[in-house]
C-alpha cells in the first residue's frame, strides 16, 4: 500500500496545488473546465498471457468512459508495474518496454504534462474516437478466439475418436 500511495502522492505533487489542492494553474490552463475532479488511473495490469493482444488499450479506455464523468482531468504514470518477475535486467529492453506502455496510453489521447505525468481531457475527443476503433479490436480479437477455440475443440474430438487413436 506504501508503493501506491507513494505514486499517487507523486502525481498530486505534479498536478495539484498543496496550499489549496486544486489543480496548479498551469494544470488549468491547459483544461478545459468540464468538472473538478481527477481520476488517477494508477494501475493496468494484465495477467502474461492476456498480454500483447492490445486489451489493456481497449479496457482502460472503457474504464476511463465510465469513471470520468465530473472529471476535468485524467493522470497516468506510465510505466512498468510488475517488477516481480526480473524479466526486464536489461536497460534497452526496459527502455523499450516503459516506451511501448507510453506509446498505448498517448494511443487513447493522454499527452506528457511533466515527470512522466501524462494528463487527457475529458472535454477532448481523442478518448471517444479511440474507443469505437478499440472496440472494434476487440470484436475481431473474439472472432480470432473462438476460431481458435473451435478448432482446438476439433482437433480434441478428432483425438478422442476411434479414428485419432
Amino acid at each position: 500500500m506504501e508503493e501506491e500511495s507513494e505514486e499517487l502522492y507523486e502525481t498530486a505533487q505534479v498536478l495539484l496545488d498543496p496550499e489549496t489542492g486544486s489543480f496548479t494553474d498551469e494544470v488549468s490552463e491547459q483544461l478545459e473546465y468540464v468538472g473538478s475532479a481527477l481520476l488517477v488511473m494508477n494501475r493496468v495490469t494484465l495477467d502474461p498471457p492476456w498480454r500483447g493482444h492490445g486489451l489493456a488499450a481497449v479496457l482502460a479506455c472503457e474504464v476511463i468512459t465510465r469513471l470520468m464523468a465530473g472529471c476535468r482531468a485524467v493522470a497516468c504514470s506510465p510505466g512498468i508495474t510488475d517488477l516481480s518477475s526480473h524479466r526486464l535486467t536489461a536497460r534497452a529492453e526496459w527502455d523499450r518496454v516503459n516506451a511501448k506502455i507510453a506509446q498505448g496510453w498517448e494511443s487513447l489521447g493522454f499527452r506528457p504534462y511533466r515527470d512522466n505525468v501524462y494528463l487527457l481531457s475529458p472535454a477532448s475527443q481523442d478518448l471517444e474516437e479511440q474507443r469505437g476503433a478499440l472496440r472494434q479490436h476487440l470484436a475481431d480479437l473474439r472472432g480470432l478466439w473462438r476460431t481458435d477455440a473451435s478448432r482446438s475443440v476439433s482437433l480434441a474430438d478428432e483425438a478422442g475418436s476411434p479414428e485419432g487413436l
